[in-house]
C-alpha cells in the first residue's frame, strides 16, 4: 500500500518542486593538510545533481596572516602567504574536478545538461587578506582575493558578511547579532533576530532550529558545521574535531525560505569515495 506521502510525490508536478541546494561549511584549507575530502564533496555533487553549490566561506586558511599569532612568533616560522594561496587554489581545483568533468561528458554525449550554478560567501578567513593589506599599503600591488581561483573556475563570489538569498533562504558566512557584527550564538538566536531562514557556517558545530511564520510557513535555521579533519590550534579538548561535526548539506525542495535539509557526514563521504581511508 502506498503512503500518502508517496502518493502527493508522484502526483506532485516535478516542475513545482523546489531546487536542491549542496552547501559546504568551512573548509579552512592550509599548507600540509589533507584535502581529500574536497574531491569527495565533487563526485557526491556529480551523483546527487544539485541546482546550486554554496561554499559558505573560509575556504583558504591563511594562517600567515592569522592575528592569533604575533610576528615573528613560533607558529609564524616558515608560514608564507604565497604557500597560503597556492594550497588553497590547489584544494579548490580538486572539489571541482569531478564537477567540470562531468559537466563536460554531458556535454560531449549531448545527454540533459547539468550545469549547477556555484556560489561562495566569502568567510573571515578570506577576509585577512583584506584587512591585512588595508592595514600595510606596500602589499596592495602585491597580495589580493583575486589570487584566489573563486571566480576564474566559474563561482559567483559574494563579500564576508554580504548574504546571498537564494529561493527566500539566506546564505552568508555567519548571521551577525548587532552593531558589533558578531556571530550569532545558536540557530534559535539566528531566527529571533533575523525573521528568515538562513544557513551559515563560521561555527564547529551543527545546529538546528526550526519555527513558522503567521501564514504558517518554514522557517529554518541552520548552522552548517566544518568540513575538514585536521586540528586548529584555537580549538579546546572540548571542542576540537573530534567532539564538532563535519560534513556537507544536501536542501531538498528549497523554495520560498522552506527546505528540508539532509547532513551528509565527513565519514559517509570517506566511506563511499575514499576507501574508508
Amino acid at each position: 500500500m502506498k503512503s500518502a506521502h508517496q502518493s502527493i510525490e508522484k502526483e506532485r508536478p516535478s516542475s513545482l518542486r523546489g531546487k536542491r541546494i549542496m552547501v559546504i561549511p568551512d573548509t579552512q584549507v592550509k599548507p600540509g593538510v589533507n584535502t581529500d575530502h574536497l574531491e569527495w564533496a565533487g563526485h557526491y555533487a556529480v551523483k546527487m545533481k544539485p541546482d546550486v553549490i554554496v561554499h559558505l566561506g573560509d575556504h583558504a586558511d591563511f594562517p600567515s596572516l592569522s592575528t592569533w599569532d604575533k610576528k615573528g612568533g613560533r607558529h609564524m616560522e616558515g608560514k608564507r602567504i604565497m604557500a597560503d594561496f597556492e594550497s588553497a587554489n590547489a584544494a579548490w581545483a580538486r572539489l571541482n574536478a569531478p564537477i567540470d568533468k562531468e559537466i563536460d561528458r554531458l556535454k560531449k554525449g549531448k545527454r540533459k545538461a547539468w550545469n549547477p550554478r556555484r556560489v561562495i560567501t566569502l568567510g573571515n578567513h578570506e577576509d585577512r587578506v583584506t584587512r591585512f593589506v588595508n592595514s600595510d599599503a606596500a602589499w596592495e600591488d602585491v597580495i589580493s582575493l583575486d589570487m584566489l581561483d573563486y571566480e576564474r573556475s566559474g563561482w559567483e563570489v559574494y563579500p564576508f558578511l554580504q548574504p546571498v538569498e537564494i529561493e527566500g533562504i539566506a546564505f552568508v558566512h555567519f548571521v551577525t547579532s548587532g552593531v558589533m557584527g558578531r556571530s550569532i550564538s545558536s540557530a534559535r538566536a539566528g531566527l529571533t533576530k533575523r525573521h528568515q531562514s538562513f544557513v551559515q557556517g563560521h561555527v564547529q558545530t551543527r545546529d538546528i532550529a526550526e519555527t513558522s511564520d503567521v501564514l504558517g510557513r518554514r522557517r529554518i535555521g541552520l548552522m552548517a558545521g566544518i568540513f575538514y579533519s585536521h586540528e586548529e590550534s584555537y580549538l579546546t579538548s572540548q571542542t576540537g574535531t573530534d567532539t564538532t561535526w563535519s560534513g556537507i548539506w544536501m536542501l531538498h525542495d528549497c523554495k520560498s525560505g522552506e527546505f528540508d535539509y539532509m547532513p551528509v557526514s565527513y565519514a559517509y563521504l570517506q566511506d563511499k569515495y575514499g576507501g574508508g581511508k
